[in-house]
């Protein structure tokens, strides 16, 4: 199993931008990616990226969320933009690598109106 380092939630004002990062101790050549979750509801995809780069959004963050990844230092960052109370929950970092699939803690993510 491989080893999940996240950081970068916090509190933040509607509108306000915020990054997660997350690192990995595991094979580069990976799915890694972000999901979130709120009480009640299931847990949601966010944002993947490929190890080439190919990326996938969850529609309601296409125009507000960026993913990208530095595979010399296995991370993946969420940027997080544009920033509305509705994206509120706990963000877990996910790796995938044939049949791993490996979660992060989570991290918590709050925006206030």
């Amino acid at each position: 199993q491989v080893q999940l380092v996240e950081s970068g939630g916090g509190l933040v004002q509607a509108g306000g931008s915020l990054r997660l990062s997350c690192v990995a101790s595991g094979p580069i050549f990976s799915i890694m990616g972000w999901y979130r979750q709120v009480p009640g509801k299931q847990r949601e995809l966010v944002a993947t990226t490929t190890s080439l780069g190919s990326t996938n959004y969850a529609d309601s963050v296409k125009s507000r969320f960026i993913i990208s990844r530095d595979n010399a230092k296995n991370t993946v960052y969420l940027q997080m933009n544009s920033l509305k109370p509705e994206d509120t929950g706990v963000y877990y970092c996910n790796y995938r690598y044939g049949l791993l699939n490996q979660w992060g803690e989570g991290t918590l993510v709050t925006v206030s109106s």
